[in-house]
């Protein structure tokens, strides 16, 4: 199978990865729970990649680091952090349902949408000059559109929230593994992201990175503070409540070694490389209605593609014959659908990851010129 979908997961993972998690099952237990070697060897693992993880975006201290289940778990632990009933909240136009479906499931919240068009952060910077101001819980940002691959301006729009007071939640999930973040920098409230994607991590492992304190979204045992009946106060314990995904958590250092040392800026060049030779290939095509920038700093390696004849989700079918795999729909993300004017067509999605090559996007533009 040749596979175009790492906006969705990575597929191919570092052959360190499989090993850490298979080493994992076979000698560690979970941390914080007893005194024995394989407690101890799990929470040495889970601390070093804490700290691996605070070092590659700017944390102060690996406490600060908290794992989650996944991106979704941990931007539910952000909003319900920052965001009260009744209150309002800004958004750009192309989010993920793991925030908007958050978002609406709060009693009378006033949700306001920055809508503005693909590639155009000037416009977007002002829409949200327009909209933050400081009775707002919170501003909620992608920092790359899972289906469009756009990067937005996130170093603007975190300078907005610090004027106005105005805590930024920051969703990576695109772009944590091949884009550099520093929180400290950014000032980010919080910034929420999966292991198995640009970190190539397993599927179930998230990470939050936590800028301020915050509330715990699930209550239990921690392994601390076991007398008292209510959550510690303290980081990273407060919102890890529960046992460790321990095998997971291993095979995430692992990936972020890799990405680590193969760099940030090579990743990204990668994936603009192939995206470009996608869109090299099909510029000539009247068939198909392409949304790519050759601006390598608004665009990640990720290509959207409509047939003009049949629907995105036949053409996927008709890859997944050949044994190419793009995700077909809306991706999880009818705003940004709705934003770039593709809600009732949705997209067939290209997205690469590290392990992707030429000649495998030569393969998709052959079958793609073929397609009826």
């Amino acid at each position: 199978m040749i596979y175009f979908d790492a906006a969705a997961t990575t597929f191919q993972k570092p052959r360190a990865v499989k090993d850490a998690v298979r080493a994992a099952m076979d000698s560690m237990s979970s941390p914080g729970r007893g005194n024995y070697p394989a407690a101890a060897l799990a929470a040495q693992t889970l601390f070093q990649c804490r700290m691996e993880l605070g070092e590659l975006f700017g944390m102060e201290n690996p406490e600060q680091v908290v794992f989650t289940a996944s991106a979704t778990h941990a931007l539910n632990i952000a909003i319900r952090s920052c965001v009260r009933p009744g209150g309002r909240v800004v958004i750009s136009g192309y989010e993920h349902n793991a925030v908007t479906r958050t978002l609406h499931a709060i009693e009378g919240l006033t949700i306001c949408v920055v809508n503005t068009p693909l590639f155009d952060p000037t416009a977007m910077v002002q829409g949200f000059e327009d909209l933050v101001t400081p009775d707002i819980d919170a501003v909620i940002c992608t920092h790359v559109s899972n289906v469009f691959g756009y990067v937005l301006p996130v170093a603007e729009i975190a300078g907005i929230c610090r004027r106005q007071r105005v805590p930024l939640i920051l969703d990576a999930s695109q772009s944590a593994g091949c884009i550099s973040i520093d929180q400290r920098a950014l000032g980010a409230a919080f910034i929420a992201m999966p292991g198995h994607k640009g970190l190539y991590g397993p599927q179930g492992t998230g990470v939050l990175l936590c800028g301020r304190e915050g509330e715990p979204l699930l209550c239990g045992g921690t392994g601390s503070s076991s007398r008292e009946q209510w959550m510690p106060n303290f980081l990273p314990d407060r919102m890890e409540a529960g046992t460790h995904n321990v095998p997971g958590i291993a095979g995430l250092l692992a990936g972020v070694r890799f990405v680590r040392t193969t760099g940030l800026a090579a990743i990204r060049r990668h994936g603009n490389r192939l995206k470009d030779q996608l869109l090299t290939a099909l510029e000539g095509e009247e068939r198909y209605q392409l949304f790519g920038s050759r601006d390598a700093a608004l665009q990640t390696g990720v290509l959207s593609i409509i047939p003009r004849e049949g629907d995105s989700e036949t053409l996927c079918e008709y890859l997944s014959a050949k044994g190419i795999a793009l995700r077909g729909g809306l991706h999880c993300a009818p705003y940004a659908h709705r934003t770039a004017g593709t809600l009732n067509t949705g997209t067939a999605r290209f997205s690469v990851s590290a392990f992707n090559r030429p000649d495998e996007v030569d393969r998709l533009v052959e079958a793609l010129k073929r397609y009826k």
